[in-house]
Order: structure tokens, then C-alpha cells, then sequence
């Protein structure tokens, strides 16, 4: 099979990859992979409570979504479908996770993992303090913000994927826009305080 010729948005490319891997196309499939395995990742990093978890939850999400491939329609964009799955994915693992019991003996599990992490990347300390500033919003804010600002989703997506009005993601936006923004300043006045003595 051909892929066909692919119109001219990032989503609309995603769709009709989906599309045509629905079809049988095998470099489809491999385009709507690549295409949205790092939105994907992102996404289930930010919305997990696991980050070393990230990895596995991307490829779940896959699995599902290649499972049931056949019944997409298109109806809406793949990228939001494969999102709608993806939430989906990692609700199911915290809840299997909060059903099984720990067998960790690490009381600060947080700071072995930190521990382990590789130090001295470009970024690393970024990514650090961004995810610490997420991970203080309130979970639909902080959903919202993450699909929306890092994702780039269009808002009408998000209010389809989260089950609420456009107006509702446009506030929680806007509220986590403003958290951080508050916060980002809470965290440099000790620096200014120490500067000026």
C-alpha cells in the first residue's frame, strides 16, 4: 500500500497516517508512531506520578491505541485520540499501583531516584525545576497547561479530551500560567533579598 498524498497540517498529516495504518499500511503505522511518540511521552510524564514510569505508559498507550486502530474514524484528530488514550493509560497504572503493595523499602523514593539521574545535561536542571512547578498544580490545571503550552494542543482538543467546555481549559490555563508565574517569582525574591544585603 501507498501512503497517501498527506494534507497540509501537523494534525491532519497524524490523521491521515492513522488512517491509513487503520488500513494495513505498515509505514503508516511507522510515521504515526514517530509522530507523536514524544508528544506522548510528555504527556504521560507530566500526568504520572512515576517518571521513571514514562517510558513504559508511551508504549502501552501504543499498544492500545495499534489494538484498536481499526475502530478509529477520524471523527476527531488522531493526536487527540492517542492523547484520550494515553490519560487513560496512566490512570489505569496509578490505579493498579495503588492497589499493589509497595515493595520498595526506600522511604525517600524520591530522592533515590534523583540520585541515579544523570547530572550535568543541558536542560537537566530546567526540567527539573519545571517539573517541581507542575507537579504544585492542581491536576486539571496542571493537564491542561501541559497539552495546551507544551504540546501545543488546540484548546477545543483539550476541552474534547478532558470532557469539558473550551472556556473551562481556557481557564485553567490561565490559572496555571499565573500559579507559575507566581511561584517563579516567590522563588527568585530570597535571591534578590540576598543580593541587596
Amino acid at each position: 500500500m501507498t501512503t497517501p498524498a498527506l494534507p497540509c497540517s501537523r494534525d491532519e498529516s497524524i490523521t491521515a497516517w492513522a488512517l491509513a495504518a487503520r488500513g494495513g499500511d505498515p509505514e503508516a503505522v511507522e510515521h504515526f508512531i514517530r509522530a507523536l511518540q514524544r508528544d506522548v511521552r510528555r504527556y504521560v510524564t507530566y500526568l504520572g506520578a512515576d517518571p521513571q514510569a514514562a517510558d513504559d505508559l508511551t508504549q502501552d498507550t501504543f499498544l492500545r491505541a495499534l489494538g484498536s486502530l481499526h475502530r478509529f474514524e477520524g471523527r476527531s484528530s488522531a493526536r487527540t485520540w492517542l492523547l484520550s488514550i494515553a490519560r487513560r493509560t496512566v490512570v489505569d497504572s496509578l490505579r493498579y499501583a495503588a492497589a499493589r503493595p509497595r515493595l520498595s523499602d526506600t522511604d525517600d523514593w524520591q530522592s533515590a531516584v534523583e540520585r541515579v539521574q544523570p547530572q550535568g545535561l543541558p536542560g537537566f536542571d530546567d526540567g527539573i525545576v519545571l517539573a517541581d512547578l507542575l507537579a504544585a498544580l492542581p491536576d486539571e490545571r496542571r493537564e491542561a497547561f501541559v497539552l495546551t503550552q507544551l504540546l501545543g494542543l488546540p484548546y477545543a482538543d483539550v476541552a474534547q479530551l478532558s470532557n469539558c467546555p473550551v472556556g473551562t481549559v481556557r481557564s485553567r490555563v490561565n490559572r496555571a500560567r499565573a500559579a507559575l508565574i507566581e511561584r517563579l517569582r516567590d522563588a527568585e525574591r530570597p535571591a534578590l533579598v540576598g543580593a541587596a544585603a
